[in-house]
């Protein structure tokens, strides 16, 4: 049960937190959920809760697939604990996890957010195929590895290491915690880094269930389409903190968080940096609001004694209250 959710903030998770199911339990439950469902499918053309409940693991690991389907579990867990009494000052989401987030700071409406993320979604998979297709084809895909027991300094000294002696499409591209860091390229790259990282320390290399090498620069041109897009929708200034991706700190305007979110697509994900700004504020309680439990365990890894809730389930959340 938690003890105090005064001063609390929601955190996001982003792709690889996906599950068949995911949500469904919230829908059943809360009004304020089943409209944002209805949005959701009206906007992305699909019954997003057919896509839930009958789509499996190869399915949603389909950046185009799980981009509105991860942002809709995350703004339905949002929903479902705003009605049950825990309402956020702060909120904070990982990679794709930030578009709930705009929406949680009245940023932008739940509308907006799913054009965009739609869109995102299916300009980051284009992206993804279009590399697959100049690598050789579908057992060559790009990816994402999580490197497990080295630091980010020195996983980043090693990729410019690598980089300098002719390994390329290697890019240091999550900063999770103190001991992990994601890594993405083609899968050339990866393979040859996977072997390299455990003969510098690495404990594990776990290939992510994702389906290109997002916040790189493989994928400009996800950028590039996305863009007009972006640039469509209104930005407003956040109505409680919320927290960069990309800088690691609080964002402060409405147009700061616009030119964030596009350079989000190409650039490292720092939430080491964002924890440590979160921790610093005086919360006094984080909420993995989404599906998973990936969140809970970076938070563990900073030492914090701020307690990190999971509230990604009806259960979670009713136990929580």
């Amino acid at each position: 049960m938690v003890e105090n959710s005064k001063n609390s903030v929601f955190l996001f998770p982003g792709q690889g937190a996906q599950y068949q199911g995911m949500a469904l339990d919230l829908l059943t439950r809360s009004e304020k959920v089943r409209k944002v469902f209805k949005t959701a499918s009206e906007i992305c053309g699909t019954d997003m809760e057919a896509l839930l409940r009958d789509s499996g693991a190869e399915t949603l690991k389909r950046t185009d697939v799980s981009q509105p389907a991860i942002t809709l579990a995350n703004l339905s867990a949002a929903l479902y604990l705003e009605e049950r009494g825990i309402k956020p000052e702060g909120c904070a989401g990982f990679s794709l996890g930030e578009y709930a987030a705009l929406v949680c700071a009245q940023v932008i409406s739940a509308e907006d957010c799913f054009r965009l993320v739609n869109a995102r979604g299916k300009a980051m998979q284009e992206a993804a195929d279009r590399i697959t297709r100049e690598s050789g084809g579908p057992d060559a895909a790009p990816g994402m590895a999580a490197v497990i027991g080295l630091s980010p300094e020195q996983v980043e000294a090693l990729i410019g290491e690598w980089t300098a002696q002719g390994l390329a499409d290697l890019y240091a591209a999550n900063f999770n915690s103190p001991r992990q860091v994601v890594v993405a390229g083609t899968a050339g790259a990866l393979a040859e880094a996977e072997a390299r990282f455990k003969e510098a320390g690495a404990r594990r290399v776990i290939r992510l269930q994702v389906a290109g090498p997002f916040h790189t620069p493989l994928i400009g041109d996800a950028a590039d389409s996305f863009g007009p897009v972006l640039e469509s929708v209104a930005f407003g200034d956040p109505a409680i903190a919320l927290y960069s991706n990309v800088s690691g700190t609080a964002v402060l305007s409405g147009a700061e968080a616009k030119k964030l979110a596009l350079r989000q697509i190409t650039e490292p994900v720092r939430w080491t940096s964002e924890e440590a700004a979160i921790a610093a504020s005086g919360t006094s309680g984080v909420f993995e609001t989404g599906p998973g439990k990936v969140l809970q365990g970076l938070w563990k890894d900073t030492g914090s004694s701020i307690p990190c809730y999971g509230a990604g389930t009806a259960e979670e959340i009713d136990t929580l209250i």
